[in-house]
């Protein structure tokens, strides 16, 4: 009866409690969340009774809550607030979760009984017809059909995976920390706006460097002070700091890791038939094949990095008015002036305009109102797992309660780097589960009694993960399996990058962007030069990005029995050979602190956001096209396709949605590629 996980939490919709949960439950809990798993799986296993889908799938289904509630938030623990204690227990955890899952998916008995639940379906409605198939493929996928000798390999290597996948996010976290850039002078910081200034104060202090500066590193490569810092010096630093993650020579190294996952990652896809790892993971995306998959970002690569050699050309002669030649570490400064020259658009000047509440209420949650009429009430009286963790009732425009959205914005040293979107409680009628979810940012904790405010990039993101939770909130699915976000990884960024355009929607951006001090709104025309500047810059982003995608797919293409020896010059020989090789231009993730590939399950997937975006752009159209925030537009996206989760074929839940498969053109066009 101690243990929080045992049954659902009393709390509204159901939110774990967190005021009951510490480091010392989560061993006790995993130890019988996953004894009562095993032995419900052993039951559905030797049930007398012919197979069914009642006896069979949807006993699956309903099987392992305990443990499903006890790791949804430990992984939390893991991403957000993965102290020491916290990483002993993933160390130890991961690879008997391992085991456990091949227990459950390589039990010929349990598969027997799912194969023939397969082989009639008669009867079931479209989503249970679904769900059947959707077990027979992960069982297959997990080697379910393999001999003995075949299953005992498949489970030594997933063990050794779960194992090294912890292994590189941890050493990953330690690094990134312990690489941010400490600074002795304020006067190293010139051109940090002021409140950017004490926030690094603050850093420094909170790291134990009191009296100095510290300018934390943000996960993908380009760093944002690089666009500000006038001190070329610190910016060299700066970007080097963040280039050399992993590649360095200590314990926080990643590079043996890495290269260790990835030939690991190619025997097992052998095993299962597979020519590669990355034949096996596009193998159940929405990319219909592998090569569809080159085909497009070999179609792009070339275009942008022409694209990014004419934005050098004029950064280089920009450089040359300063008496020096180019180089990586310049790039977004000198980016940051010829968008001044050419556009009249200072990114700097715009934080103002950006203060984290406004953007929240003002700006993501009102945008969110317009379009789909829900409302946002802050429930002080909830907690989350840390102190920084904000709590919001989400509610339908009929009062209805809808969920649970929780907010984790500032950056903190047991925190990976980056953005991103999980669920506490996934949406499910089976379960009479509610959804709970939440959103993670890394922004730069102000100093004391100072306003919070964004980047431009900044506000970018939270809308973008905004847009996951939308995705997670408005799940109506009758299955977990199905619930939110649970699509295809080349699908899943679709939701999230369709709802950055709300941004900078005109009464959108005009209800939120006020400057912090004087209530004066952004003026309209910064917002139209903001956006005629839109395009500049598309080279370079889009080039690194590729450069990631492709060192992605490079290893993961290798061949089975093949293990990397030098991954650095496996990285410098990939990009070579994609083409997009450029000096000034390094892909947005090295090898070193890829973790999206090497420990975030988007193994052979980084190309998701692209093509995702060709499906985005294409609902950007439409929305313009039919008159834009509007209730039934919105209503309409919600139905058709957010609602739906995994329940139905997603492209075919797009082409309900928009009467149509979707057309690349207005992908070249928002990134100048045309």
């Amino acid at each position: 009866m101690d243990n929080p996980f045992l049954y659902p939490s009393s709390l509204p919709y159901q939110l774990p409690p967190f005021e009951q949960i510490n480091e010392d439950v989560f061993l006790p809990a995993f130890d019988s969340g996953i004894r009562e798993h095993a032995a419900q799986i052993e039951r559905i296993a030797a049930n007398p009774q012919a197979p069914d889908f009642g006896n069979t799938i949807a006993a699956l289904e309903s099987s392992g809550q305990e443990l499903g509630r006890t790791a949804v938030v430990f992984f939390t623990f893991c991403a957000a607030h993965a102290t020491e204690g916290v990483q002993q227990i993933q160390q130890e955890i991961s690879p008997r979760l391992a085991a456990h899952e091949d227990a459950v998916y390589l039990n010929r008995q349990l598969f027997d009984r799912v194969e023939a639940v397969a082989a009639e379906t008669g009867g079931l409605d479209d989503e249970q017809a679904r769900l059947v198939s959707e077990y027979r493929r992960r069982f297959i996928r997990a080697g379910a059909r393999l001999d003995d000798a075949g299953q005992a390999r498949m489970r030594e290597l997933n063990a050794r995976l779960s194992e090294l996948g912890t292994e590189f996010s941890q050493r990953l976290l330690k690094d990134t920390n312990d690489s941010a850039l400490v600074l002795d002078d304020a006067a190293e910081l010139d051109g940090l706006s002021d409140d950017d200034v004490a926030a690094a104060a603050t850093a420094a202090k909170q790291a134990g460097h009191d009296g100095k500066y510290l300018l934390s590193l943000v996960l993908p490569t380009p760093q944002p002070a690089l666009a500000s810092l006038t001190r070329r010096e610190t910016r060299r630093r700066l970007h080097e700091a963040s280039l050399n993650r992993g590649f360095r020579d200590n314990d926080r190294n990643t590079l043996a890791i890495a290269a260790e996952l990835a030939a690991l990652r190619a025997e097992r896809a052998a095993l299962l038939g597979f020519a590669t790892h990355a034949e096996y993971a596009t193998d159940d995306q929405t990319a219909p094949t592998l090569d569809a998959i080159h085909e497009m970002l070999d179609k792009l690569a070339p275009a942008a990095v022409r694209n990014a050699k004419a934005e050098a050309e004029e950064l280089r002669e920009a450089a040359r008015r300063n008496g020096h030649e180019l180089a990586a570490w310049d790039w977004a400064y000198y980016s940051e002036q010829v968008r001044r020259e050419k556009f009249d658009v200072d990114s700097a000047a715009l934080r103002p305009y950006f203060e984290l509440e406004r953007v929240l209420n003002d700006g993501v949650f009102y945008a969110a109102n317009r379009l789909y009429g829900l409302t946002f009430t802050e429930r002080t009286d909830l907690t989350g797992y840390h102190p920084d963790v904000r709590v919001w009732e989400v509610k339908d425009d009929d009062g209805t309660g809808l969920g649970l959205f929780l907010g984790d914005y500032y950056t903190r040293n047991t925190k990976n780097g980056g953005a991103w979107m999980n669920s506490l409680v996934h949406q499910s009628r089976l379960l009479d589960a509610p959804p709970v979810v939440i959103n993670n940012l890394n922004i730069s904790r102000p100093a004391a009694g100072e306003p919070t405010l964004l980047s431009f990039g900044e506000v970018v993101t939270a809308f973008h993960e905004f847009g996951h939770a939308l995705h997670g909130l408005f799940s109506d699915v009758t299955y977990p399996q199905f619930s939110g976000t649970a699509v295809p990884r080349d699908f899943v960024e679709y939701p999230s990058q369709v709802n950055e355009m709300w941004m900078l929607w005109p009464e959108v951006v005009s209800n939120f962007a006020k400057h912090h001090v004087t209530g004066e709104p952004l003026p309209q025309d910064v917002i139209d030069k903001v956006n005629a500047a839109a395009v500049w810059g598309e080279g370079f982003s889009t080039t690194e990005y590729l450069g990631a995608a492709l060192l992605d797919l490079a290893w993961h293409e290798l061949p089975p029995g093949e293990t990397v020896q030098d991954p650095e010059a496996f990285e410098a020989a990939a990009l070579a050979a994609a083409g997009v090789d450029l000096d000034l231009v390094p892909p947005r993730y090295r090898t070193g602190y890829f973790k999206h590939i090497f420990a975030g399950g988007y193994a052979a997937s980084y190309y998701a956001y692209i093509w995702s975006e060709v499906l985005d752009a294409d609902t950007v159209e439409w929305f313009r096209e039919n008159g834009g925030l509007t209730r039934e537009n919105g209503d309409r996206f919600r139905t058709e396709l957010l609602s739906r989760g995994n329940s139905i074929d997603p492209l075919q839940a797009f082409r309900n949605f928009r009467g149509r498969d979707a057309q690349i053109q207005p992908l070249l066009d928002r990134r100048g590629l045309a």
